[in-house]
C-alpha cells in the first residue's frame, strides 16, 4: 500500500490521505518526502485549486516515526541534519504554495502531527480529537513545530503546551482559534472537503494572491503590511474573472 493516497474529487479539490494507519500515520522519511512532493505537484497542477490533508485509520498523525531515531544517532550527524531539513521543508511549503490546504483532523494529532495540522491554512477537527506536543515525555524537543505554534497561539499558551505536554481536545482547539470548526468525527472529512471546494470555486489568481499577501503581512510591521496591501490592490486590477 502506498503511504500517501492522492484523490481528486472532480471539483478542483485534491485529497491527500496519510496511509500508515497501523502506525497512526507517523511520519517516516518516505511519507514525509511523499507529502512534500505531493504538495509541490498540486501547486503546479492547474486542475487542483484546493487541498485537504487527512489521515487513514484512527488518527490524523501521531508525529514523527520514532523507530527511525536509532538510525539518526550521533554516528552520522549529516543523516540527522538531512532528516530535520526535510521536516523543515515540509512545514515551510504550506505557506509557499498558492493553493489553500484544509486539515481534516481526527483521533491523535500529536507532536509533528499537531504541527502538520497547524501548518495547514485551515483546520476542521473532530470534537474529541487530541492535539498536543508530548515530546518532553520522551526526552526530546518540540523543535521544528514550535515556529508555527508560537505564531498561531501566542507565547504563553504555546509554552504551556510544549512544557506541560497536556493535549487539547478538538473543542479546545476551536476555542483557541486553531480550528475553524469542531464537528463529529464522522463528519470531519466531508466538512473539510466542502470548505476546500468553496475556496476552489474562487478565481485561482485571486486566491493565490490572497494567500501570498496573507502570509506576507503576518511577518511585516504595520506600515510595511499596508504597503504590501497597496501593491496587491494595484495588481489585482489586472485580474480577469474566471468562470
Amino acid at each position: 500500500m502506498t503511504e500517501l493516497l492522492i484523490e481528486d474529487t472532480g471539483d478542483g479539490v485534491r485529497i491527500l490521505t496519510l496511509q500508515r494507519p497501523e502506525k497512526h500515520n507517523a511520519l517516516n522519511t518516505a511519507l514525509t518526502q511523499a507529502l512534500l512532493d505531493a504538495l509541490l505537484d498540486a501547486d503546479r497542477d492547474a486542475a487542483c485549486r484546493a487541498l485537504v490533508l487527512a489521515g487513514a485509520g484512527r488518527s490524523f498523525c501521531a508525529g514523527a516515526d520514532t523507530s527511525e531515531f536509532a538510525g539518526l544517532s550521533g554516528d552520522d550527524p549529516q543523516a540527522a541534519f538531512d532528516r530535520a531539513e526535510l521536516t523543515t521543508q515540509l512545514h515551510a511549503v504550506f505557506t509557499q504554495i498558492a493553493k489553500p490546504v484544509v486539515a481534516a483532523v481526527h483521533g491523535n494529532a500529536l507532536g509533528g502531527g499537531a504541527g502538520l495540522a497547524l501548518a495547514c491554512d485551515l483546520m476542521v477537527v473532530s470534537q474529541d480529537a487530541r492535539l498536543g506536543y508530548p515530546e518532553l515525555r520522551h526526552g526530546i524537543v518540540a523543535a521544528v513545530v514550535m515556529a508555527n505554534l508560537v505564531r498561531q497561539l501566542g507565547r504563553k499558551a504555546a509554552f504551556a503546551l510544549v512544557a506541560t505536554a497536556q493535549p487539547l481536545s478538538g473543542l479546545d482547539a476551536l476555542r483557541l482559534g486553531l480550528a475553524l470548526e469542531a464537528v463529529a468525527e464522522g463528519d470531519v472529512l466531508a466538512r473539510a472537503t466542502a470548505i476546500a471546494a468553496s475556496m476552489a470555486a474562487w478565481s485561482p489568481q485571486a486566491m493565490a494572491a490572497t494567500k501570498r499577501l496573507f502570509y506576507r503581512v503576518c511577518e511585516l510591521p504595520f506600515a510595511d503590511a499596508l504597503q504590501a496591501g497597496r501593491d496587491t490592490n494595484a495588481l489585482m486590477r489586472s485580474f480577469r474573472k474566471v468562470k
